[in-house]
């Protein structure tokens, strides 16, 4: 496989589009075009849907990992050679929850490594995969256990909710004014369904009301904004809650809690810069999840 050829691949599928590529490698659309054909030619099969935006093939994720893995060793290779190891970015994909909470350590762990880069993709913890096997970063923290191929995953603990509201709301739903089925729920998003998985595993079988008011707020400290305010109730850490709920400004609604296990998948290289985050991540975990 010719590098000119991947770095293309990679542009295309970066900018999503054939002349966004070409003005980012600061070549014509009919080279990247040809480029892409010569690298779909030599491989037998498209690599790119030449669609708005453009995007890999299933075959071409593959070669879109493999064009990232390489980049980042011949990038450390380099900077190695030059007697400097931190000037790489390291793309990840987490849930906005743990960003929020303990992945506050791993940014703290960050501001010492000279010249370090993280470029961090928030995605939901069920859906963050799909990211890490499109080639779109290099790990990720999921709720899967089986590792991809070409990846390695480790246990980082569980992440504790608890189902909480402002105090006026939890009168009214004591009272009866409100129901498990119509009581308003605040979440990040469609995607967001943990207050659902939380109710099965309480209730059994849930369906909520068609009356139901939904705050989708995608963002986690908006989220906590909104059930202090009164909006609604949520499934919120409980070490951010905990506080709260002692200081009488938000209320357990429920005495169980949903336990959310993590984990963290990142590709299988050898690679001094990601191994450093790695032992950060575990360390941040170790000290915050169960």
């Amino acid at each position: 496989m010719d590098s000119r050829q991947l770095n293309t691949l990679l542009a295309v599928v970066d900018t999503g589009s054939f002349d966004a590529a070409a003005a980012s490698l600061g070549i014509s659309a009919s080279a990247v075009s040809q480029r892409i054909k010569t690298l779909e030619s030599g491989m037998g099969r498209i690599l790119v849907r030449r669609t708005s935006p453009a995007t890999a093939t299933p075959a071409g994720e593959i070669l879109v990992q493999t064009a990232r893995r390489m980049e980042l060793l011949e990038k450390e290779a380099e900077l190695q050679l030059e007697g400097r190891l931190n000037s790489v970015p390291l793309s990840v994909v987490i849930n906005a929850d743990s960003l929020a909470t303990w992945f506050r350590q791993v940014l703290i762990d960050a501001a010492t490594w000279p010249g370090a880069g993280l470029n961090i993709s928030i995605e939901d913890e069920r859906h963050s995969l799909r990211m890490l096997r499109r080639g779109d970063c290099m790990a990720v923290v999921t709720t899967e256990s089986v590792a991809m191929a070409g990846c390695e995953v480790d246990y980082l603990g569980r992440h504790r909710y608890l189902p909480v509201c402002q105090p006026r709301l939890a009168r009214w739903f004591s009272s009866g004014d409100f129901t498990w089925q119509t009581l308003p729920v605040a979440r990040f998003g469609a995607k967001d369904r943990m207050e659902a998985a939380f109710l099965r595993q309480e209730l059994g079988d849930f369906s909520p009301s068609p009356e139901r008011r939904e705050f989708h707020i995608p963002s986690y400290e908006g989220i906590l904004d909104a059930v202090l305010a009164g909006l609604g109730w949520a499934m919120v850490p409980e070490s951010t809650v905990w506080p709260l709920i002692e200081e009488n400004r938000l209320v357990q609604l429920h005495p169980a809690s949903l336990e959310i296990p993590l984990y963290w998948q990142r590709w299988k290289v050898e690679s001094v810069m990601l191994d450093r985050l790695t032992d950060s991540i575990h360390a941040a975990a170790a000290s915050s999840l169960d």
